[in-house]
């Protein structure tokens, strides 16, 4: 019989921990800050901020494919009286198109306008949900972005840079704070299908350059979040428990004897993170537990919602048990990908809102009940908004220059609006203009963090989360 090389051996004796434990979650470079020939230390361990923070964890809800701004929170009057005429001339002052539509012809979408709650905030009729906890938002009307295409607006919305290789915002935290819970990843990513997930998007929730241990972890759709994790059918918990224990065994002699070979103490972090997680990463996502009238509060009973509401059900049940960071991708619905509306947005727009208003309406309200609210930021990103003119008759391009999103929970100002746009909501008018960087320095701020103290010593430079842009924005601020 052929003797295994110690090599094959332990790439197989960990029985089941899979991809998630060797790989991805805990790599080669997870202790590369650890300072030189000294104990490994817990990168995950809790950390405190800079300051007293507002917020524990933060929900990022991103709509892949950019809703039109203009379609769901910006009312503009002047572009229902103009729609069919082209753009005038003094609209475009200043603006390039990159995109391959070109400059059609105003036009206006069917929807119903009212204001609601106190702070009298616009909503199109797609969002009758959302609009019943507009009192609980603080809406950005100015926000601006770089790039028109979505791969490289998504990367700068997720990491504040246009090409692969920085860390995402849910790294920085997770960098930053550590972990709340020691046996779940500090950082999810969820999505419902589409484009949510597909192709290059997993360096949207990299590490990028820091240790590997602060990326995001996927949660698939089902029973079983993580791929990989669930122990062999004919293996038994001590069965695994004595293999675990005799690779960490090995793994530590020989961490002993080359104490500069941090890549042996990320993984032995690992299995037992692994090992963990079989059972807390699946009692996270079961929702048998959760009572008719939530389901129904997040539109589990709709085929429409039910996939994204599970995703936001999942999320509130990830902040109750201390995860810091949870971003959810917005997926498919009735046959639409995602919010790429270049034509027939009335078919698209009315699906993806048909998807998301109950959910996030639920999400909101949900976590407002139970006093989450009061520790958990809530962010709806987009990589950019939609134009004012049409393309292929009954759709809208790109417009990085001027589009809506929002925020709400721990430390938020309820109830304000920070900025607008012109008149036919193309471009961004007021002196306040928030660009990604200033986005992220403001969740940063809510969770007791500076981004321009937020260091890590990359090649001898040190980065920080906001690159060298960034500013607060205050008036979003209680």
């Amino acid at each position: 019989m052929k003797s295994k090389s110690r090599r094959e051996f332990l790439a197989h004796a960990s029985q089941g921990l899979g991809a998630v434990a060797l790989g991805g979650m805990l790599g080669p470079r997870a202790f590369a800050d650890a300072v030189e020939g000294a104990p490994a230390l817990n990168p995950l361990a809790p950390k405190a901020p800079h300051f007293a923070a507002k917020a524990k964890s933060v929900i990022w809800l991103h709509m892949a494919g950019a809703p039109s701004t203009v379609d769901l929170f910006d009312y503009k009057p002047e572009l229902v009286k103009l729609a069919g005429q082209p753009v005038p001339q003094s609209f475009l002052s200043g603006i390039r198109t990159s995109t391959t539509g070109g400059v059609g012809k105003l036009i206006a979408t069917k929807r119903s306008w009212r204001q609601h709650g106190e702070s009298g905030a616009w909503f199109s009729d797609l969002l009758p949900n959302l609009a019943r906890q507009a009192d609980d938002l603080a809406f950005i009307k100015s926000s601006v972005t770089i790039g028109a295409t979505h791969n490289i607006s998504i990367l700068k919305l997720n990491t504040g840079e246009l090409n692969p290789g920085r860390p995402s915002l849910g790294a920085w935290v997770q960098y930053a704070l550590g972990t709340q819970n020691p046996d779940l990843p500090g950082y999810v990513v969820l999505s419902n299908g589409g484009r949510g997930l597909e192709g290059g998007s997993a360096v949207n929730f990299a590490s990028g350059f820091l240790p590997a241990v602060y990326q995001g972890t996927p949660f698939q759709q089902g029973d079983s979040p993580i791929l990989f994790l669930d122990r062999p059918k004919l293996t038994s918990i001590e069965q695994q428990r004595n293999s675990l224990d005799l690779l960490k065994r090995l793994n530590e002699h020989r961490a002993d004897r080359y104490p500069h070979d941090t890549e042996l103490r990320a993984r032995i972090e690992a299995n037992e993170l692994a090992f963990r997680m079989q059972k807390a990463a699946a009692d996270s996502v079961n929702l048998k537990s959760e009572s008719a009238a939530t389901r129904e509060l997040y539109g589990l009973n709709d085929a429409a919602s039910a996939a994204y509401g599970t995703n936001l059900l999942r999320a509130r049940r990830l902040v109750e048990r201390g995860v810091r960071f949870i971003q959810v991708v917005s997926g498919e619905s009735g046959g639409v990908k995602d919010w790429d509306a270049h034509n027939e947005i009335e078919k698209n727009h009315s699906a993806m809102a048909r998807m998301v208003d109950k959910p996030v309406a639920g999400l909101l309200a949900d976590l407002k009940s139970r006093g989450l609210l009061e520790s958990t930021v809530v962010v709806w990103a987009s990589e950019f908004g939609r134009t004012s003119w049409g393309e292929s008759g009954d759709g809208r391009d790109h417009n990085p220059w001027g589009y809506t999103q929002w925020i709400a929970g721990a430390g938020v100002k309820a109830g304000t609006t920070v900025g607008a746009t012109d008149e036919i909501g193309l471009k961004a008018v007021s002196d306040v203009k928030v660009d990604t960087y200033d986005l992220h320095a403001t969740v940063l701020q809510l969770l007791g963090l500076d981004h321009l103290r937020t260091i890590f010593l990359h090649n001898g430079r040190a980065e920080r989360p906001t690159v060298v842009y960034g500013s607060v924005v205050k008036d979003l601020l209680a």
